[in-house]
């Protein structure tokens, strides 16, 4: 089969593409053991930092990267899967500590997969991909703490990404007047054709605020965090509720109690690695009933499995918008 395969010698990193054999690949992925014959994978954040070697995601080489991956089950030692099952695997580790989804092929646990929903194909799975179902994740957040629709506006930073691409067209969707926040002035008629009502330009979040500002948010789905989450905090509304799932512009976050303590506004984090499985089956079940496909396929495009080598160096320098589909067999 062939892979991504990343190694690192000494400090000498290399990402290739390479021929991997089936030996090879039964003996780095033991004790999984659902054998994914994979049709689709795609490249997030994670996946470009990883490809390289930007920041420490590989905790483990060699290793075939790939957090996401969509496919059909071939073999199976795990009695909840046989041959033939149509499947998606999102996080656990894959990709950073168990060999990944971009080849061909692909050994996991039982435990970390998903039946696919019958209404959603393989590609369309991995158009959505760990982005769009963390902002499935996000959207849920803030329902769970009463953010409805007609409460007010609703922000999403970091728009023309991948999770911000999914939760405009999900919120609007869901009838929510979406606020989109991007750094990309071109882009703002692609934002409005997923849903956004507006767009502002992220230098109005992104730079140093004050820790209680006016209130304008009645939710925020934020993938940026430092700066931009603080401020977005500042600006929630008295009983409004940030979802966190990112960090494009930095792991800080310098921001004050304020607004949790004198607006009783909610920070929830959204983490999608580790969610448990009856959270992401909802996830999975509602991006089946409530995603518009046209507009999934407005925010997609299609490379073969050595494109992702060069999409990885474009998604880190911001250049990708909404996502990117890997055909791992072409």
């Amino acid at each position: 089969m062939r892979a991504i395969y990343l190694s690192k010698d000494n400090e000498q990193f290399s990402a290739q593409l390479r021929e991997i054999g089936a030996d090879e690949l039964a003996a780095a992925t033991a004790p999984a053991n659902v054998t994914v014959a994979v049709d689709y994978s795609t490249v997030n954040y994670k996946d470009g930092l990883a490809i390289t070697n930007k920041s420490p995601v590989v905790r483990k080489w060699p290793m075939v990267p790939g957090i996401d991956a969509a496919g059909t089950v071939v073999a199976s030692g795990d009695p909840r899967y046989q041959p033939g099952d149509a499947v998606v695997l999102n996080g656990w580790g894959v990709g950073e500590t168990h060999w990944g989804g971009l080849a061909q092929q692909a050994i996991f646990k039982g435990d970390w997969l998903v039946r696919l929903p019958a209404s959603i194909t393989a590609r369309q799975a991995m158009a959505v991909g760990t982005a769009g179902y963390t902002a499935m994740l996000c959207v849920m957040a803030l329902q769970d703490h009463g953010v409805v629709p007609g409460a007010g506006e609703v922000l999403v930073t970091g728009a023309t990404g991948g999770v911000g691409s999914v939760a405009v067209a999900l919120l609007s969707q869901l009838g929510y007047s979406v606020v989109a926040s991007t750094g990309k002035a071109t882009e703002a008629d692609y934002l409005r054709r997923l849903g956004a009502a507006s767009v502002i330009d992220r230098a109005e979040l992104s730079a140093p605020g004050k820790p209680l500002q006016k209130e304008r948010w009645a939710g925020v789905v934020d993938s940026v965090g430092s700066h931009t989450l603080a401020n977005a905090c500042a600006q929630t509304r008295y009983g409004g509720t940030v979802a966190a799932c990112g960090l494009a512009q930095g792991m800080d976050l310098t921001a004050s109690v304020a607004p949790f303590i004198l607006r009783g506004v909610t920070l929830a984090g959204v983490d999608s690695v580790m969610c448990p499985q009856p959270r992401r089956q909802q996830a999975w079940q509602r991006l089946a009933a409530e995603l518009d496909r046209r507009k999934l396929d407005a925010m997609t495009r299609e490379v073969p499995l050595a494109g992702a080598l060069e999409v990885a160096r474009e998604i880190l320098a911001g250049q990708v918008r909404g996502r990117v589909v890997v055909n791992v067999n072409a």
